[in-house]
Parts: structure tokens; sequence; C-alpha cells
């Protein structure tokens, strides 16, 4: 510890102590950030003395909850932070990020630091804020919405003086809070350009927002020096396709001087002193171009404009949409994207990872997994988001169909083809899917004889329905799926070999839903997706926490089942609780009366022959508390209104 941290340590430890004491400090002892802080925890009595059992953490099924709200935020902030913590690492500290509410959603550091810190909570699903864990860095930073740097003894509970920490904010493009990061260290080792690299590491999450959400915008990179655009240090602005300004960021609010409500009532020529048409004249003239902007003001800035989709690349004129103009950010991916998909497990986020790098090429993609795992969710993912995005989406479940219908389904028929046939024909699958996507699951069960066709197809480009001699043109892509390994099929001669390498190009394994650690937030998810959307339904603490527990035999297709029927059992609740759940999936869950009284079963209570009168002995308390009401019982065991009858023999008067 350097010495000037180590007088400031005891400088702080002493004026602590003073203003504890509640003896009047003089101007300028302490920072005003610390003292004001000090004196919210004090208002709020928040206990000096108050040990790391004391603080509150969320569960791990919440916390999944928390992840997913702020999953934008997260998948933007990661790489930086694994970046910032390769320039710490080894000083004793540890990278962390929270969202608004204080709870932390990711973190990185030193390991033997780590375990340290854990012990004052200060780890994923840890709270921070001012409340519950006083004056800290990033409970400070929250309040004060700017950066804040708390070392030693000006923490205001004892138990988190050996850290000194630096936190700074995380804003979107429109200004508002998204979270916080914070590198904390022993006090030991404290640096002085710990907080600069903090801030710098903000700025880039931030800038991040900027080059990745931005789906129909215009974007202006700009600086007073050519050689800082594409840096930390650029101004970003970004303006509709009518040159009305909807976002900026911290650089270019300073380079501009502007507040951003006051850059709110700007446009590109009130800004840039350059009509919309100029702008895009100049953009055109160069391949890649940097060019010159004069502000109203007179300075000169230079520039790079980025177009977004709605803008064509090669006339730079706005493609107009009914609603472009009023476009924002994406901050909410599409439910059918792959970045929708992503929910933090790294299985899955590694599988769309790789799948993405080869959206747009001439590579097949073949996916494995447990059936009900969610390849066909993954496959029309991977089709929106692809250059076949607005082509068809055809998928044909090979395992769901007769032999003997798979043929005409894949490859359409002529009127009379054979005994049966509509007198119209009909269209195959595979023209079907022209100028998109062929979703093939479970192709293992593909009989051999259509496999030949199948790669006929594929290397022809063309397919013949049943009873034609007329070959039609398709251009498709296909994907396949499969709950088999097919290279195991393919030694036992049940798949052709060079079908086989024909349909695999990337093979990607999706995992089963019991092994994903993202559960609580695909369940999220899926409720959002699938209830009305004017509604905002949740999940009670206990549901999710049951999910959060649950093995999902059926996987993703089982989760979902549960989630619609829940949903139509609610009774227009806008929280799903456990009675909502239907009653196979319970008992399949293994929910018991002793799940909610943990000293049901345990040795020196009778063990399991005893079962039956705790439970009888747990409906009637739970009855009396609850002055007779069954369905209110029924929450305060945990467990299903039908389950509470059934548990007592099956009638109401039972119960009494």
């Amino acid at each position: 510890m350097t010495w000037a941290a180590s007088s400031r340590m005891a400088h702080s430890f002493d004026t602590r102590s003073r203003f504890l004491a509640g003896e009047m400090l003089p101007d300028g002892l302490l920072p005003d950030v610390i003292s004001r802080s000090w004196q919210r925890c004090v208002d709020r009595k928040v206990n000096v003395g108050r040990q790391a059992l004391e603080i509150p953490v969320v569960s791990a099924g919440a916390l999944s909850g928390f992840r997913e709200r702020s999953r934008r935020l997260i998948l933007h902030a990661e790489p930086v932070m694994d970046q910032l913590y390769e320039q710490i690492s080894g000083t004793s500290s540890v990278v962390v990020l929270t969202d608004t509410t204080g709870v932390v959603l990711h973190s990185v550091g030193d390991p033997d630091f780590v375990d340290k810190a854990q012990q004052v909570t200060l780890q994923p699903g840890g709270i921070w804020t001012e409340e519950a864990s006083g004056t800290n860095a990033i409970g400070t930073t929250l309040v004060e919405q700017a950066p804040v740097s708390v070392h030693s003894t000006e923490h205001f509970i004892d138990i988190n003086q050996f850290l000194t920490c630096s936190a700074a904010p995380i804003f979107d493009p429109q200004g508002k809070m998204l979270g916080v990061l914070d590198v904390s260290s022993d006090s030991a080792s404290y640096q002085r350009h710990t907080m600069a690299l903090v801030r710098m590491s903000a700025q880039m999450i931030e800038n991040q927002f900027f080059a990745h959400e931005c789906t129909d915008q215009i974007l202006i990179h700009f600086h007073l020096r050519p050689e800082f655009i594409g840096t930390l240090y650029e101004g970003i602005a970004v303006f509709s396709l009518d040159g009305r300004f909807i976002a900026a960021n911290r650089s270019a609010l300073l380079q501009l001087g502007l507040n951003r409500y006051d850059a709110e009532k700007r446009t590109i020529t009130s800004i840039f002193d350059l009509t919309l048409a100029g702008l895009f004249e100049q953009a055109r003239s160069l391949p890649q171009p940097v060019i010159r902007l004069r502000l109203r003001n007179g300075v000169e800035v230079f520039g790079r404009v980025k177009f977004g989709a709605s803008v064509s690349p090669v006339t730079c004129l706005p493609i107009r949409r009914p609603d472009a103009a009023s476009r924002t950010f994406a901050t909410e991916p599409a439910s059918n994207s792959m970045v929708a998909l992503d929910l933090g497990d790294p299985t899955m986020s590694a599988a769309i990872r790789k799948a993405g790098k080869i959206i747009g090429h001439d590579i097949p993609l073949m996916i494995e997994g447990e059936s009900g795992s969610g390849k066909e969710m993954f496959a029309r993912a991977f089709h929106a988001d692809g250059p076949r995005g607005k082509g068809p989406f055809v998928a044909l479940n090979c395992a769901a169909i007769p032999e003997g219908l798979i043929e005409s389904e894949l490859f359409g028929y002529r009127e009379g083809a054979f005994t049966g046939a509509r007198r119209s024909g009909s269209v195959g699958k595979i023209q079907q899917a022209d100028g998109g996507t062929l979703f093939l699951d479970e192709i293992g069960d593909m009989p051999l004889t259509l496999q030949a066709r199948l790669l006929r197809v594929l290397q022809d480009r063309t397919v013949t329905p049943l009873g034609a001699t007329k070959s039609h043109p398709v251009d498709i892509k296909i994907i396949c799926a499969t709950n088999r390994k097919l290279r195991d099929e393919v030694a036992a001669g049940r798949f052709r070999e060079d079908l086989y390498y024909r349909l695999n190009g990337l093979l990607l394994t999706l995992p089963p839903l019991r092994s994903r650690t993202d559960r609580t937030a695909l369940s999220i998810s899926l409720l959002k997706n699938l209830s009305d959307s004017d509604e905002q339904i949740t999940f009670s603490a206990e549901v999710l926490d049951l999910f959060y527990r649950h093995a999902w035999p059926g996987n993703i297709r089982q989760m979902m089942n549960v989630i619609r029927t829940a949903l139509a059992l609610r009774d227009g609740e806008n929280e799903i609780r456990i009675e909502h759940l239907p009653e196979d999936f319970l008992e399949q869950a293994g929910e018991r009366m002793e799940a909610s009284f943990p000293h049901a079963g345990r040795e020196g209570d009778g063990g399991s022959g005893r079962l039956e009168e705790v439970e009888a002995t747990a409906i009637r308390e739970a009855l009396r508390e609850c002055h007779g009401n069954v369905s209110a019982a029924a929450r305060k065991l945990g467990v299903s209104r039908s389950t509470l009858y059934r548990k007592a023999k099956g009638t109401p008067e039972s119960l009494q």
C-alpha cells in the first residue's frame, strides 16, 4: 500500500468515528460524495456492524430472471469486462457488473480474491445498494449516477473496509441508466489508475450499444482529429432517416456542447450545417469516406457516415418503410432471432456464436439434440437472421408422417399420381420452400429410398413431383435436425453416407433443458412470447424456483406446454402461481408437503412412516391460519389446490 493510500485510510477512519459520534465535520474533510452517502446511511439506519449473513442475496432462480431482464447489457459488457480483467489481473481484484437494482449479474477476477469477495456477497446474486451494503462504489454510483471511488474506511459497513472500489454508471443511447461497472480490490493493492480504466470500459460498453443496436438509422462517427474516428474517444450521433436527432454518446454531446435534452430538438442540418441530401452526396462520393463536417459554431470536425439496413448502400437513399421514421434502437431482439435465444447458458451461447459465423455462407447446418430441446426454434432463428429471412420457412418432421406419405409431402404430386390424390395435385414441401429454408426434423427417420431422391434434389437444384415428367428449379437452404447420432446411423447402413456429408457442414449439439443454466430466463422468455402482448404476466418466486429445479424430461416442448396450461388456468390473474400449474407436472416435479415442511421425515420424527400424519397436521395448520380458505392454504404450502384435496383423501369435508 502506498503512503498516500495509507494516510487516506487512517484519515477517513478517524473522520468516520467522529461522524458516527454526531460531531459536526468541517467542509472539505471528506469527499462530498462520501459525506452525502454516509448521511443517507445514517438516515436509513444502516448498521455499521452489519454482517454478511444479514445482507440479502437473490436465489439462483431469481438471479436468472435479473440476468434475463439485463440480457442486452450482459451481452455487450462481458467482452469488455474480460479485456478489463486482463489489464488488472494479478492485483487481487474482481470486475463486477450490476443492474440498476444493485444486483450483481456477472463477475470475473483473481481466484484468490474472488473467494475473499464472496465472503461479503460480492458475487453474482449479491445486492450492493446503499440500503443493503452501506456506502460502496456500486450503490453510491446508482444514487449519484456518476463515477464513484470508495476506499477502505470510506465504506460505511465495517466488513467492507478491506475493499477499495471504483465504479462507473452505464447508460443506454437515450441516457437511461442500465447498470454499473465496478472494480473492487484489496485495499492494500490500491491502484490510482483503476478508476480511469473503469470509466473507459463503461464508455466502451455504451458504444457497443450504438454499434449493434441501430437497425434503421444514420450514424455519424466524428472527432476533431480524423485519427480518433473508430476509437473510444469518437463522438457518435444517431439520426432518423428524415434527419431528426435520436441519440448520441457522451463524447458526441461534449464535442457538440449540448446536453441530451437540447440535442433532442436538433436535426442533422442544425448540428452539422449540412442538408440531409448533401450528407448523402458527400458519403456517396468516396468508398469508405472520412468527410469534413462543419458544426454550426464554425468548428470543423472529421466524420464517417454509416447507414442502417433501411438505407441503400448503393444510392445512400432511404428505403422507405411505413414505420421507418419512427423506429429507434432495437433494445429488445426480435423473438425469432438467434440473439433472443441467447439467455446466458454457455453451451447455447457457443452454439449461437458458431451458427452466426456461417450465416450468409453456403454451408449446411445440422442440429443434434434430444426431442423437444428446441431444434426447430433454433432453425427458425437461424433462418430469420440470414439473407433468406424474408423467404418461407417450411418444416417437415420425418418421424411424424407415415413412411408412405413422406414422399408426396416432400416432393409433391400431380393430379392422378396415385389413388386418393387431390384432383389439383399438391405442391411439396421442397417447392414451398423455394427462396427460403426447408427444415427437415428427425432426418434420421427418412427412408433410404427418399434419401437418394433428396440427394438428387440437392445436386441438381430441381424437384420432380410424383407422377410428373417436368422438373421445377428450386433455390432452397436445408437445415436438418436429429435426436440420433447420424454417424452411428451411417455406420449401421441406415443413412446414406453421401447424403450425410452433403447435409453436415456445421454440426451443432443443443443441450437438454435439464443441463442448461438459463432455465429461469428461458421460462420468462417463453411466458412473454406465449401470453397476450397487452398483459404483464409474471411467475411467482415459488414457480421460478420449481422451474429451475425441475429436470424437464420433455425439454423445452414440455416447458411450453406447462406455461400454456398455466396461462389458461390463471383465471385472469397477472401472476402464475403453483396452483395454476398442471397436476401431472407437479407430481412429476415431486411437489410434496414435506418440501414445504423440511422437518417431515427426518431422523427423530418417525421417518417416512409418519409422513401422512405430518402432512395432515400441516394441512390443518395451514387451513387454520388461512381461516379455512383452501386456495390460500394451498399457496401457503406451495402445492396446487387439487393436490391439497387429494392429500386430504379427495373430499373437502376431510379438510375440516
